[in-house]
């Protein structure tokens, strides 16, 4: 078992059922793991749509809003200021 199919396993415990973000190199494996998940991920143009979204979903659900960006900058979007 791979570190990511781990961490979507507890991503399913928690009842999580969309991920919102971008593919790339560094989250590919995470990716791969996905495809054998019920929990569906939702492509966006921009890391801080992916945030956005993953808000605004938690918050009018009361469930885990997740989102999933790649490294370096991009990753500093979706920190709050």
């Amino acid at each position: 078992m791979k570190a990511s199919d781990l961490f979507v396993k507890c991503l399913e415990s928690e009842n999580v059922d969309y991920i919102f973000g971008l593919p790339g190199e560094e989250n590919a494996d995470m990716m791969m793991s996905l495809l054998q998940s019920p929990i569906q991920f939702i492509l966006t143009r921009h890391e801080q749509s992916a945030a956005f979204m993953a808000d605004v979903y938690g918050r009018l659900t009361d469930r885990v809003g997740v989102c999933l960006a790649t490294l370096g900058q991009e990753l500093q979007i979706l920190l709050p200021e």
